[in-house]
């Protein structure tokens, strides 16, 4: 499955109602299928409060040259993210804790 990038519109709390409907409604019909679209209320009383409409969606082409630019050289792909990470975890130093540690009475 490819990735998405998880996308924000935020709307502020001085908006008009009939504004507010007509917005929302161009957004979820311009938004991308399986976009799993969500409407939050965030913020206080004192900062002020706004909608949030959070969204998946797949990258652009800049994000992913800037994504392919900045990332680690990246080692052969596994087909079981299990194995990976058991591979990763195998690369990790280990000293063994020493028995009878002084100050412990053993």
């Amino acid at each position: 499955m490819p990735r998405r990038v998880k996308d924000f519109i935020e709307i502020s709390e001085h908006t008009p109602l009939d504004d507010l409907i007509h917005f929302l409604e161009v957004v979820r019909d311009n938004l991308p299928r399986n976009a799993e679209p969500e409407l939050k209320i965030r913020g206080d009383d004192v900062f002020g409060q706004r909608l949030t409409i959070r969204f998946l969606r797949e990258p652009t082409a800049e994000e992913l040259a800037l994504e392919e630019k900045y990332a680690s050289p990246a080692e052969p792909a596994s087909d079981d993210p299990i194995e990976e990470l058991r591979h990763r975890l195998d690369q990790v130093p280990y000293k063994a804790a020493r028995k009878g540690r002084a100050g412990t009475g053993s």
